[in-house]
C-alpha cells in the first residue's frame, strides 16, 4: 500500500513538472514570435494585418455595387455562416459596434442550400452594407475566410489592421 501512494505521488509530480516544462516553452515561443516582430496569424486562414485589401465585386442585399475600391478604409468587415452557432453569438455585439462606428462597414453572409441567410440578412442591413453570397464567393475568397465568425478591421490606407474571430475593440485609423 505505501509504495502505491508513492507511485501516485510521483506520477502526481512528474505530470506538475511537464505542465510548468510546457508553458515555460509556449512562453518562450511566444517571446521569440514578438522580438521577430511577426504578427501572429490567425487561426484558420484570413488576411493577415499589413495585407492590402484585394480587388473583389460584389453586389449588396439592396443592388448596390462593392468592390474593394469603393469600400476603402477605415472599415469593419465581417463574414457571417447561416449555420453558425458562434456567428449567432457574434452577431448582435457586431449589430451593435456598427451601429457605433463611423467607419463604413461591410457584412458578408454566406449560406449553403439548406440553410436560411434572412435572419442574419435582416438584422446586419439596419446597420452596414450586406453581400449574401454561396460558401466561397467572391468576397470571401478575396479575404481569404476559412472560419466563421471572421472580423476585419481596415485602415484608412486600404491595408488589414487586425482580423480575428472576435470582435476587435478598436478600429485601425
Amino acid at each position: 500500500m505505501p509504495y502505491l501512494v508513492a507511485a501516485v505521488v510521483l506520477v502526481g509530480l512528474l505530470c506538475m513538472v511537464n505542465l510548468l516544462l510546457t508553458v515555460g516553452v509556449i512562453r518562450r515561443l511566444r517571446q521569440q514570435a514578438a522580438r521577430q516582430g511577426s504578427p501572429e496569424p490567425m487561426a484558420g486562414g484570413g488576411l493577415a494585418p499589413g495585407d492590402r485589401i484585394p480587388e473583389f465585386a460584389a453586389t449588396t442585399t439592396n443592388g448596390e455595387p462593392i468592390s474593394g475600391e469603393l469600400l476603402g478604409g477605415p472599415a469593419m468587415v465581417g463574414f457571417f455562416s447561416a449555420g453558425c452557432k458562434p456567428c449567432k453569438d457574434l452577431l448582435p455585439r457586431f449589430v451593435e459596434r456598427a451601429r457605433q462606428t463611423p467607419e463604413a462597414v461591410l457584412a458578408v453572409v454566406t449560406a449553403g442550400s439548406d440553410e436560411d441567410p434572412a435572419p442574419y440578412v435582416e438584422q446586419l442591413a439596419r446597420v452596414a452594407s450586406v453581400v449574401s453570397e454561396e460558401p466561397q464567393g467572391p468576397v470571401q475568397s478575396a479575404f481569404k475566410v476559412a472560419g466563421y465568425p471572421t472580423v476585419f478591421l481596415i485602415d484608412a490606407d486600404g491595408t488589414v489592421a487586425s482580423s480575428d474571430h472576435i470582435l476587435p475593440t478598436t478600429v485601425g485609423t
